[in-house]
């Protein structure tokens, strides 16, 4: 088979594992998004967040990652889903109602890794979900998946940005994709409406002041100056996504592992305070809540109390 051959196969077996969007990119250092990064954490916009300082060169360079790699290919997958929580209850961010999205995309990744290789013999690929030093955002924007929006999300033209995002990187070569048009236009909705003005310029977001920041990254008390601003989000917060007129597009996921049980959706504050270490690590363990911990929940649900319901 030919590069054009092997290039539609990825992208059907893809496809069939059910990832809704896959682009590929050659992989070579990442001039613009080095020098992006470099003066974001100068300023510090990255908070406590001290592991975005490591493995600088690794972040901005595949081949530091995979030794002889020639190919990222970006994948993409929904999470999306119509159901709600109840009104009143702490806001739990969308991408974390289900299963831990680490364990699923992992279980896909692993098994395309086994296709590939069964298809193309001896290859060196490894594969990556945000755990590792990956910018994965400027990846499948180099790969012609999606634009990065003024929030800093990467944005689909078809059906927004509630979507997780992974690599694979491999020493084979393929047809690449390229950049799609930014499609924000003049629309600074997500700028507009961040309750704690973490967007702090269009295309720029100082994570320090950012409510999933604050309720998930932050083990330190919460800045009292932030009193009021949460809106009632206790974990995550999906404000600049749910404002975007893109993600009037969105989908309902096919991947019933990121839907929510019924009793996530009902916890109250008061659940939540008097929840004890069983009930939540039976309930909770291969949640992305459980990064929190149940001290770090009973925190924020002491935070954002006065303007529960």
């Amino acid at each position: 088979m030919n590069i054009q051959e092997n290039t539609h196969w990825v992208k059907s077996e893809a496809k069939r594992l059910g990832f809704d969007f896959c682009g590929i990119s050659k992989a070579e250092q990442l001039y613009d998004d080095a020098q992006k990064l470099e003066l974001w954490l100068n300023k510090e916009m990255h908070g406590t967040m001290h592991y975005m300082e490591n493995h600088f060169d690794k972040r901005i360079d595949p081949t530091k990652l995979v030794e002889g790699s020639k190919s990222v290919i970006s994948l993409l997958c929904n999470y999306y889903t119509t159901k709600k929580q109840n009104e009143g209850t702490p806001k739990i961010s969308k991408y974390a109602y289900g299963k831990d999205y680490h364990i699923v995309i992992r279980e896909k990744l692993n098994e395309f890794i086994l296709l590939i290789k069964e298809k193309f013999g001896d290859i060196t690929i490894r594969g990556f979900i945000d755990s590792a030093p990956v910018l994965e955002k400027a990846w499948a924007r180099k790969s012609g998946v999606g634009w990065i929006g003024k929030n800093s999300n990467l944005i689909t033209k078809e059906h927004g940005s509630f979507y997780f995002l992974a690599e694979l990187i491999c020493d084979i070569e393929f047809d690449y994709d390229g950049p799609v048009k930014d499609y924000c236009g003049t629309c600074t909705r997500c700028i507009d409406s961040c309750p704690t003005d973490a967007i702090v310029k269009p295309y720029v977001v100082d994570g320090s002041k950012c409510i999933s920041y604050f309720t998930i990254e932050l083990k330190d008390a919460i800045p009292e100056n932030m009193k009021e601003k949460f809106s009632n989000w206790a974990f995550g917060c999906d404000v600049c996504q749910d404002v975007c007129p893109w993600n009037s597009f969105a989908k309902q996921n096919t991947e019933s592992s990121f839907n929510p049980n019924n009793e996530l959706l009902n916890l109250s504050v008061k659940d939540w305070e008097d929840m004890n270490d069983d009930f939540f690590n039976q309930h909770f363990k291969d949640s992305p809540i459980s990064r929190a911990k149940l001290k770090g929940m009973k925190r924020n649900m002491t935070f954002i109390k006065p303007v529960s319901k």
